[in-house]
């Protein structure tokens, strides 16, 4: 699916999605990545789901977003809260919705000006 925004104002656009693929401002990504305004972030380290922990999700206390954006894959899943604790406890909100969700709404709150981060596994 391709996703378009009139302007992205020199920021972090998701361009495409795939099943096997993430296009940010059409630079193609084949691995799980976290798109922010400012940056992509290629080390996250998500296979899948099933393989979430704490530490995946621990560098982005340092990135304070306002949001966490996970997106699951295809199918939708909710996280366990003792695997976000630390962004509960820094009041960092995390949504979990399918990829192409996530990348849809990153898209829309990106585009408004927030500080979103959108985690998004392949």
């Amino acid at each position: 699916m391709k996703l378009h925004l009139t302007q992205a104002a020199g920021n972090q656009l998701i361009t495409g999605y795939s099943l096997t693929s993430i296009s940010v401002n059409h630079r193609r990504f084949e691995q799980s990545i976290i798109v922010l305004p400012n940056e992509v972030i290629t080390d996250w380290k998500v296979g899948e789901f099933d393989a979430l922990t704490t530490e995946n999700f621990e560098g982005l206390l340092t990135i304070k977003p306002e949001v966490v954006l996970l997106g699951t894959g295809i199918q939708h899943r909710f996280i366990h809260p003792k695997l976000i604790a630390s962004l509960t406890q820094a009041h960092i909100p995390v949504e979990c919705m399918t990829t192409d969700a996530a990348c849809r709404t990153y898209n829309i709150l990106m585009a408004e000006g927030r500080q979103v981060a959108a985690a998004l596994i392949l």
